[in-house]
């Protein structure tokens, strides 16, 4: 099958073939329709997070399953689903305690000595996520989807994997934002615009959106904010404090930038709750100032939206036909496998909010 292969750090993506291995037990092989191009997938091709080379990345896809291992009950053959990297076990403490998406995921990969599930010659190749979807198929266990019953079209489906899960589960099942609050969001790519139609949908009094961008402040705006504020112009914390008065009660970061991540925690009022959606890279030290704590502010991450995947993206399909939740608007550009460098790239400007791959 036809793969983006990547080699080397901030090295090209080569689209090449490699093989797919047969289903094991508890696996299913997925033809690809579709997957975004996600921030996520950057910060590792350039470094900022570690994989091991050469490895296929992509994470946030859907698909028609093809072929199902020994013991899978869950989906069939022409089942349509959406992948999440959230893949869990169903048995360890936190699966239990209704936290699968922390899940230590022991047991979800193959063992070793087994053949790889992607591989090259000889030579095994890394499946990102455990899915790996910048390629005409992928391989995963079970608990890697989940089945939809509709037939809304691949592209939108695939963001539902990644993009809308975190941003809208950050808001939702992280902060849990109550109704009449005020809410900032900083970055308004796709997981912050979906940040910006959660604090909508639970009916937040005000909703500010920050970016550099004025294309995707208005955005932001046909999403659900009802303030937005150009970054580029400086003072976003004392802006956010004149709009609101004291601060907002609740602030989500969707960059990953230590600046940011501290502004997160600065713009908020007494009792607030800052949520780091972003992925910071690994080793940088986030700055904050002690006295704050005495107001009882807090800063908290949140991990792929704290999702039940399961649960959360079959109710997310129902909002988008009751015409309640935007997908569609999401979507800045269709492309080839063989587009996805130029993808990159323009995640890099900040130029758009996703790019999908769409495999024939």
């Amino acid at each position: 099958m036809k793969a983006a292969v990547l080699d080397s750090v901030n090295g090209h993506l080569h689209v090449e073939d490699i093989e797919i291995d047969s289903p094991q037990p508890r696996e299913v092989l997925i033809r690809t329709g579709a997957s975004g191009v996600c921030h996520s997938d950057l910060h590792f091709a350039e470094g900022k997070y570690n994989v091991r080379m050469p490895v296929v990345l992509g994470h946030e896809a859907s698909g028609v399953v093809e072929e199902v291992g020994d013991q899978v009950s869950y989906v069939k053959p022409g089942d349509r689903v959406v992948t999440c990297l959230s893949t869990f076990c169903g048995h360890c403490d936190k699966c239990l305690s209704g936290r699968p998406a922390l899940c230590n995921r022991v047991g979800m990969v193959r063992a070793k000595g087994d053949p790889p599930r992607l591989s090259q010659g000889n030579n095994p190749i890394t499946q990102f996520s455990f899915i790996a979807s910048f390629a005409e198929k992928m391989l995963v266990h079970e608990h890697s989807l989940v089945k939809i019953n509709d037939e809304i079209p691949m592209v939108q489906l695939a963001l539902l994997g990644c993009g809308v899960t975190t941003g809208l589960g950050a808001v939702f099942n992280t902060a849990k934002v109550k109704p009449g609050s005020t809410v900032a969001v900083i970055g308004c790519g796709g997981v912050g615009l979906n940040s910006v139609q959660g604090a909508s949908l639970v009916g937040a009094l005000r909703i500010i959106a920050i970016d550099n961008s004025e294309t995707k402040l208005q955005m932001a705006k046909e999403f659900g904010a009802t303030d937005v504020i150009n970054a580029s112009l400086g003072g976003v914390v004392e802006k956010v404090k004149e709009l609101t008065g004291r601060g907002v009660d609740y602030s989500f970061e969707a960059i990953g930038v230590k600046e940011t991540a501290e502004q997160a925690f600065e713009m908020l009022d007494t009792g607030g709750v800052a949520t780091i959606i972003g992925m910071i890279p690994i080793g940088t030290k986030i700055e904050l100032e002690g006295s704050s704590f005495l107001g009882e502010r807090r800063i908290q991450g949140s991990g792929m939206g704290s999702n039940r995947f399961r649960i959360d993206i079959p109710r997310y399909v129902g909002l988008y036909r009751q015409n309640r939740l935007r997908l569609s608007e999401l979507v800045s550009r269709q492309i080839s496998l063989s587009e996805v460098n130029k993808a990159f790239a323009e995640i890099q400007k900040g130029l758009i909010a996703r790019s999908v791959i769409v495999f024939d």
